[in-house]
């Protein structure tokens, strides 16, 4: 590969991993307006829904349909993996810091290789184990940091939720293993994501009166930028950098974005960069780094 395209597509796979780790500062400024996670993840699916049906109708078109049993693995894939894991993630964000919850999401390997080592009898490694111990412990260190400033209660409760929220993250990288080559990725997500904004903006119908869809013109601002700029475009960016430089080389890209939150979080939001945020981000990115090379 000619470095030229190589740099390319590092610079595109690095572009989607801050673009899309900048969804937890958008939300955090959306929370300023009184709203809550049921309606800013209907107004983020709301805005990007259009693109992932266009997409997906596309693929529907030019595509062999698909089988019962695959499109009922999507549903299921599409609701425990963007609508789940997408709600519990947003209702953390009510409670904790964006540096907190990017490096929570960000051990999501961790419980991928977990959950194949639990239920699929998969053995972990001395490697592996310390590759675990080195991640949790930057997570706690930073966790406890927060504890320490915030109200304990608040972010003991913010943490479970971004903690169930990478774990379903996590089982929904399990059950597309197998479909992302028979179903092919950008389809793959087409459909989830379609899957997701309905469920998404079901719920908030259900549980919020449509008066709530007014707001004031800033709301609307940021959550175009939302659904646009932290959705649509990470996830294309992403499949475009897999193509052009591979899957796992465009997941190392992806670390950036733990740091990336850490200090946009201080810029945009004015949340502090201590020294133990520092570390124990270091912990957590070298831990995933050993996982993926062991890999």
């Amino acid at each position: 590969m000619p470095r030229s395209a190589f740099v390319a597509g590092l610079a595109i796979a690095i572009g989607g991993a801050v673009l899309f780790s900048t969804k937890a500062v958008v939300a955090k400024l959306l929370y300023r307006y009184h709203i809550d996670a049921v309606t800013l993840i209907a107004f983020r699916m709301l805005f990007s829904l259009p693109v992932f049906a266009a997409v997906a109708f596309w693929k529907m078109r030019t595509e062999a349909p698909l089988g019962a049993s695959d499109r009922w693995r999507i549903v299921g894939l599409g609701l425990i993996g963007y609508y789940l894991s997408s709600t519990l993630d947003f209702l953390g964000l009510q409670y904790i810091s964006v540096g907190l919850e990017r490096l929570i999401l960000f051990l999501t390997p961790t419980f991928v290789l977990v959950i194949t080592a639990t239920f699929f009898k998969r053995n972990i490694g001395p490697f592996e184990w310390g590759a675990l111990a080195l991640s949790y412990c930057g997570i706690v260190l930073v966790f406890m940091h927060d504890l320490r400033a915030g109200q304990a209660d608040s972010t003991v409760l913010g943490a479970l939720f971004v903690l169930g929220s990478a774990v379903c993250y996590a089982i929904y990288l399990l059950g597309t293993g197998e479909m992302v080559r028979r179903v092919g990725s950008l389809r793959l997500v087409a459909y989830a994501m379609c899957v997701s904004s309905v469920a998404c903006l079901a719920q908030f119908f259900i549980l919020r009166p449509a008066s709530l869809l007014v707001q004031p013109l800033p709301v609307y601002g940021l959550s175009l930028v939302n659904g646009v700029f932290c959705t649509i475009f990470p996830v294309f960016m992403t499949m475009a950098a897999v193509g052009r430089i591979g899957a796992a080389t465009a997941s190392q890209a992806g670390m950036i974005g733990p740091v990336s939150t850490l200090f946009l979080g201080y810029l945009v939001l004015g949340e502090p960069v201590t020294a133990v945020q520092l570390i124990g981000t270091g912990l957590v990115l070298a831990g995933i780094t050993l996982l993926s090379l062991k890999k």
